[in-house]
């Protein structure tokens, strides 16, 4: 297959999360092409396992198939290739299939298993489907851009929360204080403190950082309420029960809804996994980086249910993440490949 076939047929079918069916279907029946055994697990994530299924160690290369609404004419223009899901994360995705199907040769003593979940731009609920019903592999890359000189090592943690509250009308002249503003109110105590404990902390991965999404004000009948959704990330050490226990003291008889939430997670360097990525990188003339991210990935998840050697690395430029603009290099797709494929074969050399 040519390089960017697949990837240009991933990106020409729209999969906003929760709406995966047509994608997945296109999946599994490349994947089978190139000599995967595929399919979708009751989640509907996608499965391809390559190698010996005998083996005692799996490598798992965990990527994601939906994307944030909003649809990019998929078009290649002086090098790069335009699409929604380019880099967040077709892309790495692509790359990790190819990269197996590559390797596949050197895996007798190994098996792959290429796993792409369903809804982790939403809830993430195929990875949170595999992270209470699969066994810990080995090892395991997570397929978010890093772009391909970098190896991700962490992420931040996320908690949402939806601030809901309904109460009688009055006049705007009146003494009452009305639901909008005891929601900016609410907005404030969050921002103090996070500002409270941020001070003295050096840099944006250890900082609590929270942000105002959607903020709507309605009426219903003589009652006048307001909606606000919230998102806050989370820096390691910091615990998600203790944030919850101080907004709910803050909501003055507002109606908090929290979301699943999801820990900070940062992986550790010294490891058979991140050496093989080391090598391989060095191997196609590139000078490798670590990196850690404020935002959250799937590793958040599987990470401390499998509390195995992770990462996250692919092609991309984690800027043009959800962006009007979001396209791929192809020169740094195909050089993630050939990192990719190099990397699977020194890690099944240790199987």
């Amino acid at each position: 297959m040519d390089d960017l076939a697949l990837l240009e047929g991933l990106l020409s079918i729209p999969s906003p999360s929760g709406k995966e069916d047509a994608v997945a279907a296109y999946l599994v029946e490349q994947m089978e092409r190139l000599g995967f055994e595929a399919g979708r697990d009751k989640a509907g994530n996608v499965v391809g396992t390559l190698g010996n299924p005998a083996a005692g160690r799996t490598i798992v290369l965990l990527g994601h198939m939906d994307t944030v609404p909003g649809l990019i004419p998929v078009r290649e223009e002086a090098g790069r290739l335009y699409g929604r899901g380019a880099v967040d994360a077709k892309g790495p995705l692509a790359a990790f299939v190819l990269a197996a199907a590559r390797a596949a040769p050197d895996l007798a003593d190994c098996q792959v298993q290429v796993i792409a979940t369903v809804e982790e731009e939403a809830q993430a609920r195929g990875a949170r489907h595999l992270a209470h019903t699969m066994p810990a592999p080995a090892w395991v890359v997570i397929g978010e851009p890093s772009q391909w000189e970098s190896i991700t090592l962490g992420y931040k943690g996320m908690l949402r929360a939806d601030y809901t509250l309904v109460q009688p009308g009055g006049h705007s002249a009146g003494q009452q204080v009305g639901p909008a503003e005891k929601a900016v109110g609410f907005w404030n105590k969050l921002v103090a403190y996070a500002s409270a404990y941020n001070d003295g902390r050096p840099g944006r991965f250890d900082t609590l950082d929270p942000a105002l999404g959607d903020f709507y004000t309605f009426g219903e009948g003589v009652n006048r309420g307001v909606t606000m959704h919230t998102l806050t990330r989370l820096p390691l050490g910091l615990c998600a029960a203790d944030l919850k226990k101080a907004m709910q003291a803050w909501c003055n008889g507002a109606q908090l809804k929290f979301y699943p939430s999801d820990p900070a997670y940062r992986a550790g360097k010294n490891t058979p996994l991140v050496r093989a990525l080391l090598r391989a990188i060095r191997s196609e003339g590139g000078r490798p980086r670590f990196k850690v991210k404020t935002g959250t990935s799937d590793m958040n998840v599987v990470g401390p249910a499998w509390n195995c050697p992770i990462v996250a690395y692919g092609p991309g430029d984690s800027a043009l993440d959800h962006t009007p603009n979001e396209h791929i290099v192809v020169e740094e797709f195909r050089r993630a490949v050939d990192v990719l494929s190099h990397a699977l074969v020194l890690l099944a050399a240790k199987c």
